[in-house]
């Protein structure tokens, strides 16, 4: 099969690619930008993940090392047969020298996999590692079958962290320990979902029973069965990884309907802020996983930035809340250009394989080091994980919402800002 890294040696060998070595970094041609491809779902339902993007990749271009790149975007439009049509795009078309994506499986998942077909290097994240790894392979039900990966490289936190911290924080309240689960038919929701290597086990093993009616559409309008479902067990907890404008129907249904738990922990659906202030008094005290927030303690690699600085930047430009995302697109640069200054040649797609292998960097989200700390033997090539902390969304007198960390026993160098409060 002729895939772009074998057209690429072919034609070094012949003298048609020559390398540039350059003061910071090479680039193909005498003059030439090293070019990054990035997906993202820029429209559609996960259009709040990519909210930062242009902002983030505007201020990556305007530092002294993103002058050495170009960076070509294209809209995944919330689509993964997009986003692996637009990645192929961009290293046919574009002839990108490396790819970044984020932002769910269904999104970074079918870019790693086009690119580890084409023999492109790729670095993603805001996806849990569990379903960017396992849901790639050629047959997830098997281990015995998985296999590492050449190309793609993959950073973000595991369902083992998401599981830890949701319990710390439900462990701080009186329950009955009853969990309502809701879970899509998609690549996170049939993870989270499995009964096997999901959330259940980790949950049944403090004493939580995890009442799990099934996968459901994503966009659905009528929650009425997962709300019934919740009741007659007496679930006073709800969690799963909901999309926002899913998350929005649940939660106003069940409050039509009389269901009213005293903990929702979801993943995804309330992550940002306009997620939340749509809901109204109903989003106020609304609990999520938190991977990047204005009080992380880290600095950014290329500005030198805080994560309150950056955050603040970011309203400063905007107009609007930080967003957990900020600093996470901001670390794919970050990265990104670490990689391509360690390589001599961008466009020896096996040289930068190696470079990305052998990061180790201090970035505005933590250390990103493919080293296979905390990550199980098969993984340990591709994946390196980042903290997780658990918060609640708080609502204001003005009628906005601040996102406060009531949990941190995962991450201690993250400070917390109060403790776990039950819905009103």
């Amino acid at each position: 099969m002729i895939t772009r890294r074998n057209l690429l040696r072919t034609g070094a060998a012949s003298g048609l690619a020559l390398a540039a070595p350059g003061l910071f970094a090479p680039a193909i041609a005498q003059g030439a930008k090293i070019r990054i491809g990035y997906v993202s779902p820029q429209t559609g339902p996960l259009a709040g993940f990519a909210e930062s993007d242009a902002y983030n990749i505007a201020a990556f271009l305007k530092t002294d090392v993103g002058q050495n790149f170009e960076v070509i975007v294209k809209d995944s439009q919330s689509d993964p047969n997009r986003a692996a049509a637009v990645a192929k795009e961009l290293i046919v078309n574009d002839e990108v020298n490396l790819m970044v994506v984020a932002s769910t499986p269904e999104t970074t998942n079918p870019v790693a996999t086009t690119c580890e077909a084409e023999g492109m290097p790729v670095i993603s994240t805001k996806a849990p590692w569990q379903p960017w790894f396992i849901g790639q392979q050629g047959n997830p039900g098997d281990p015995s079958s998985w296999r590492p990966f050449d190309y793609a490289f993959h950073y973000f936190w595991g369902l083992e962290d998401v599981i830890a911290v949701f319990l710390n924080m439900w462990n701080q309240l009186e329950t009955n320990k009853q969990v309502g689960g809701l879970f899509p038919n998609d690549g996170d929701g049939n993870a989270w979902g499995d009964p096997n290597v999901g959330v259940g086990p980790g949950f049944a093993a403090q004493g939580y029973t995890l009442t799990d009616p099934g996968r459901y559409q994503n966009l659905t309008d009528d929650f009425s069965a997962q709300i019934n479902a919740f009741k007659a067990a007496g679930c006073e907890i709800v969690t799963g990884v909901v999309i926002p404008p899913d998350f929005t129907t649940f939660r106003n249904q069940s409050l039509q309907q009389g269901y009213t738990p005293k903990i929702i922990t979801v993943a995804k659906a309330i992550l940002f802020p306009q997620s939340v202030e749509a809901l109204g008094d109903a989003g106020h005290n609304l609990s999520s996983e938190v991977w990047w927030s204005a009080q992380h303690p880290f600095r950014s690699s290329l500005t030198g930035q805080s994560c309150a600085e950056l955050a603040a930047d970011f309203t400063a430009q905007t107009g609007r809340p930080w967003t957990q995302p900020i600093g996470f697109v901001h670390s794919l640069f970050e990265v990104a250009s670490n990689v391509m200054g360690r390589v001599s040649d961008a466009g020896d797609p096996d040289a930068v394989a190696e470079a990305i292998a052998a990061t180790d960097l201090d970035t505005i989200v933590g250390k990103i080091a493919w080293t296979g700390a905390g990550v199980p033997e098969f993984a340990a090539r591709n994946v390196t994980k980042t903290p997780l902390v658990g918060g609640q969304w708080r609502r204001r007198q003005d009628g906005g919402f601040d996102l406060v960390i009531v949990d941190n026993q995962t991450a201690p160098e993250i400070p917390t800002g109060g403790s776990m409060e039950a819905l009103g």
